[in-house]
């Protein structure tokens, strides 16, 4: 069995079936908060990819990137993308 780790990793989905953990992440965070969740998490790839995963690291970070444009590029005003309490 080929596992995608980057985009798709068995220990984070639940099991077969079940929900991966970025939706349950954004379905519980409102947009500012989820946007911070991404932003982090790209940074804590970058900072340990020397050290631990290499390549692997990088695109990890570049994934929570992409996420976060497109977290960015829905949010219809900056007004909305920073309101605490807008669930998105």
């Amino acid at each position: 069995m080929n596992e995608d780790v980057v985009n798709h990793p068995p220990h984070y989905s639940g099991g077969e079936g079940g929900i991966e953990c970025i939706d349950a992440m954004r379905s519980m965070l409102t947009r500012e908060e989820y946007i911070g969740y991404l932003r982090g998490n790209s940074l804590k790839y970058r900072w340990r990819f020397r050290s631990k995963n290499g390549i692997e690291d990088l695109k990890k970070a570049a994934w929570y990137e992409e996420k976060l444009l497109e977290a960015l590029t829905n949010a219809i005003t900056k007004e909305q993308l920073w309101e605490p309490d807008v669930r998105i």
